[in-house]
C-alpha cells in the first residue's frame, strides 16, 4: 500500500482540501502597516522625491518590514493594533513637548554661571508597572530621548536603573511619562 506523500512529511492535511491554517498568507496586516509606516518616514526623512530614491525606499522598506512586521505589532487583533497605533501617535506630541521642555532645562544647566554647583548626577531606580516588553522599550526610549535622563538598564521584571543629570530631571520619574504608555498599551 502507498503511502501518502503529504502524511509521510508529518502534514495531516488532504491534498484536495487544504485547511485555512496550513495556507502562508502572502501579505498580511502586520506587514502592510509596517511597509507604510516605514515608507512614510522613508519619505519624510530623506526629502528626495527622484525615481531611485522613491524605488530605493520601496525595498529598503518592504525588506525591513518582512523582518520585522511581528516585532512592531504584537497584538493578533487588528482592530486592537489600529487603536494602539492611533492612541501611539497621540502620545508622540506630548514626547516632543517634553523633550522640547528637557532642553530648555539642560541649557539653563549648562549656561548658568554656577553650572559644576548645579549638576548632581545619580542613577536612580524605580519599579515600572507596565507589563509588555514593548511597552518597557518605548518607555525606556522616551527616558532616553529626554535630555539630562538616560536609561541605563531594564530588566525582564520591569526594574529600570536610569541617569539623570540633576534632582529635577529623575523627579517626574515614572510618573506621567509611564502613565501615558500604559494608555497606550492598555496596561
Amino acid at each position: 500500500m502507498k503511502k501518502d506523500v503529504h502524511t509521510s512529511f508529518g502534514n495531516n492535511s488532504s491534498s484536495n482540501n487544504p485547511s485555512k491554517s496550513s495556507r502562508p498568507k502572502r501579505f498580511n496586516i502586520k506587514f502592510l502597516l509596517s511597509f507604510f509606516i516605514l515608507f512614510t518616514l522613508w519619505i519624510i526623512l530623506s526629502g528626495r522625491f527622484d525615481g531611485f530614491h522613491i524605488i530605493l525606499g520601496l525595498i529598503s522598506s518592504a525588506i525591513v518590514a518582512a523582518f520585522s512586521g511581528e516585532l512592531m505589532f504584537t497584538s493578533r487583533e487588528t482592530r486592537s493594533i489600529f487603536l494602539s497605533w492611533l492612541r501611539l501617535t497621540g502620545y508622540v506630541p506630548w514626547l516632543l513637548y517634553q523633550i522640547f521642555l528637557a532642553n530648555l532645562h539642560v541649557m539653563y544647566l549648562v549656561l548658568h554661571p554656577r553650572m559644576m554647583e548645579l549638576i548632581n548626577p545619580k542613577i536612580i531606580r524605580f519599579d515600572s508597572r507596565l507589563k509588555s516588553d514593548y511597552s518597557r522599550m518605548v518607555f525606556a526610549n522616551s527616558i532616553t530621548l529626554t535630555p539630562g535622563t538616560i536609561t541605563v538598564n531594564v530588566n525582564a521584571l520591569g526594574h529600570f536603573a536610569v541617569h539623570c543629570i540633576d534632582d529635577p530631571s529623575g523627579q517626574s520619574l515614572p510618573g506621567e511619562m509611564e502613565e501615558k504608555i500604559a494608555h497606550v498599551f492598555k496596561e
